[in-house]
């Protein structure tokens, strides 16, 4: 029994600290808000290079090709480049009677590190920005324009704020909500405090150069944008947030893809945990808070998995008689449903109903296979396809 409580002391306990470190940010996101950027006077805009890695994306990529032409942004300061993987050849076709650039690439095992460096290689060196999207990824009007601004007033890595195109079901609904929880605690939060904000993998905008240099050393099969987080925190380098560049996400839709692409990112989290956790220590006696923040998210669980051992504890505890561990988790899963109240916008809040609700204890379940799968992702890029007809056969 004794060894029980211990193994529950250590469990809880560190449920307790990622609790208030979630609730930390989440207050400082809401205390301190980031303001629109002014521009300078100045008629001068950097040429833009925005790429698109496209695999096997025909549903999808010829309306985000399409959209990104719409820019309210000089058009010849831009270049929409969508790299082809395993697109159909008629697919390519229509792109290629765009005016956008297109970069067809073949490889044994596709990845978005592979489909960028081969882009890097062959892209002129005309660039001053990279902007990087996924897919399904369409951009506000204004973006370009505001991410020009951003590295007018010295930025050289932005993340924009990604935001759900669509709310379907229970599961794109969640899933939106997790997106903006996060936008809140590891971007908006972050950066109220001084720390950087966390790459997302799309709706980033780099300085051209830095990007083209850093890229031959990233070879991920997943998680590309962990390595890059990872290498360039380490070299002392801070990502920028600005929640009012907007660019409109694609949300999973289904519990079969919710569960590939989970497995796709805690694979990835594991892997620069194993990888950083000593470089990582290390910074924090340095005085690199940022790298060392950023070793630490990777020892978070995912917040469903949080929520639910918090959910279990309370039951357990209350079936044992155990007063202090029920009072404890009990006060950190209010703690945590507050968090993420103040963390997520009220449209989405007013969407939560008796159907969402229901499909998180699915969604724990799949989190659960998640872990348990996660060594299919090692080698294998876990593609998350887009579009009406999701398959996971894809």
């Amino acid at each position: 029994m004794l060894i029980l409580k211990l193994l529950a002391a250590i469990v809880f306990g560190y449920t307790a600290f990622v609790t208030v470190y979630l609730s930390f940010f989440a207050i400082a996101g809401r205390l301190r808000k980031i303001q629109r950027m002014v521009r300078f006077n100045s008629d001068t805009n950097r040429r833009i290079a925005v790429l698109i890695p496209a695999y096997k994306e025909d549903a999808v990529i010829l309306e985000s090709a399409q959209h990104g032409l719409l820019q309210d942004y000089p058009a010849s300061m831009y270049d929409i480049i969508v790299i082809a993987d395993s697109l159909r050849a008629e697919t390519v076709e229509t792109l290629r009677k765009l005016p956008i650039k297109v970069i067809e690439v073949v490889f044994d095992k596709s990845t978005k590190s592979k489909a960028l460096n081969v882009a890097f290689r062959q892209l002129p060196a005309v660039y001053d920005v990279a902007v990087i999207l996924d897919a399904d990824n369409l951009m506000a009007p204004d973006f370009l324009q505001q991410v020009d601004t951003a590295f007018q007033r010295g930025c050289r890595i932005l993340q924009g704020h990604r935001v759900a195109k669509n709310t379907n079901n229970s599961v794109a609904v969640l899933d939106a909500i997790s997106e903006e929880i996060n936008n809140h605690i590891f971007r908006q939060g972050h950066r109220a405090v001084g720390l950087s904000a966390a790459l997302i993998g799309s709706g980033m905008a780099f300085d051209y150069a830095l990007l083209k240099g850093i890229m031959p050393a990233v070879q991920a099969v997943g998680g590309f944008d962990k390595e890059l987080e990872m290498r360039l925190l380490s070299q002392g380098i801070s990502f920028a947030y600005l929640p009012t560049a907007l660019v409109y996400d694609e949300k999973v839709s289904n519990e079969a893809i919710f569960e590939r692409q989970r497995t796709r990112w805690i694979a990835a989290q594991y892997k620069y945990m194993r990888l950083n956790f000593w470089p990582g220590l290390k910074a924090l006696f340095t005085g690199n808070i940022d790298y060392a923040d950023k070793v630490f998210q990777t020892m978070l669980p995912p917040r469903i998995l949080l929520m639910g051992s918090l959910v279990i504890g309370i039951l357990v505890s209350s079936l044992v008689g155990s007063t202090f561990f029920f009072f404890f988790t009990a006060s950190q899963l209010t703690l945590l449903l507050l968090t993420f109240y103040i963390s997520t916008p009220r449209a989405l809040v007013k969407q939560i109903g008796l159907a969402e609700l229901l499909k998180l204890p699915v969604l724990f379940t799949s989190f659960l296979k998640s872990i348990y799968n996660m060594k299919t992702a090692k080698n294998q890029f876990l593609h998350t396809p887009h579009g009406e007809k999701e398959s996971v056969s894809q």
